[in-house]
């Protein structure tokens, strides 16, 4: 687990024939209030708790799991860290939240074909990802956790749900599957997703002032350029419409 600033740390995605997301930890380890950011793919969670673990940080410190959206890459190991963490309280957009408690599936995998090839390769049976929300997000909250202020956003486009927490302090942004490095975005064709909303989300995060960013998957980013996600949302623009 590497540290990407005080309060902040990473752990990358191992992927394998379907990616695995990154992991974010967020919180001073001295504030007993830390947070983990997604959980990553089916059979990683031990991967994932090894390197908490192996860093010096006790898993009773981790108090919730927030997830920037609800999809298989980003929540098929979630059952493996509630078991090692059963202390810890699961955070959601209330969009996708709703489906999650009602058995409804169609959030995690994204398209009927995906479901059916996932659920024989990883041995998934229907309603593994059926699960109690303990905290339903908005947008628009202001989350006082772990010694620091972190703001939300609801981006949809990528997913009905995706949210992205933003650091105003230190200029971090959080943006799931949203924004990536090389002027990357989220797929926008699967359940629930939109071309359009997508394309607003990505303006909306353009009026951040964004010196980190920590996407979902692929490479993080330092010193982001000025207007770098205004000129990813212009780049696909046309795309999205």
């Amino acid at each position: 687990m590497k540290q990407i600033t005080e309060g902040v740390f990473f752990i990358p995605g191992q992927d394998e024939m379907i990616p695995d997301s990154h992991v974010y930890l967020i919180g001073n380890p001295d504030s007993d209030d830390m947070s983990l950011i997604d959980a990553g793919l089916m059979g990683k969670g031990r991967y994932k708790i090894e390197s908490i673990q192996e860093s010096g940080v006790s898993l009773s410190n981790i108090k919730r799991i927030i997830m920037t959206h609800t999809h298989l890459d980003h929540m098929g190991c979630l059952g493996e860290l509630r078991q090692a963490m059963p202390h810890a309280t699961l955070w959601i957009h209330e969009n996708e939240a709703a489906l999650l408690e009602n058995g409804d599936e169609k959030a995690v995998y994204g398209m009927d074909m995906f479901e059916s090839m996932c659920q024989a390769q990883y041995n998934i049976k229907p309603g593994d990802f059926c699960f109690p929300v303990d905290r339903k997000l908005a947008g628009g909250e202001a989350l006082e956790i772990g010694g620091a202020t972190w703001e939300v956003l609801h981006i949809p486009g990528h997913s009905s749900g995706s949210i992205a927490l933003y650091h105003p302090q230190d200029k971090i942004l959080i943006p799931g599957d949203t924004v990536y490095a090389d002027s990357a975005i989220g797929r926008f064709d699967l359940h629930g997703a939109s071309g359009p909303q997508l394309r607003n989300s990505l303006l909306t995060l353009a009026d951040l002032d964004v010196n980190i960013l920590l996407p979902g998957h692929n490479r993080i980013m330092e010193n982001v350029p000025e207007n770098y996600i205004r000129q990813t949302a212009e780049q696909w623009g046309p795309h999205l419409s």
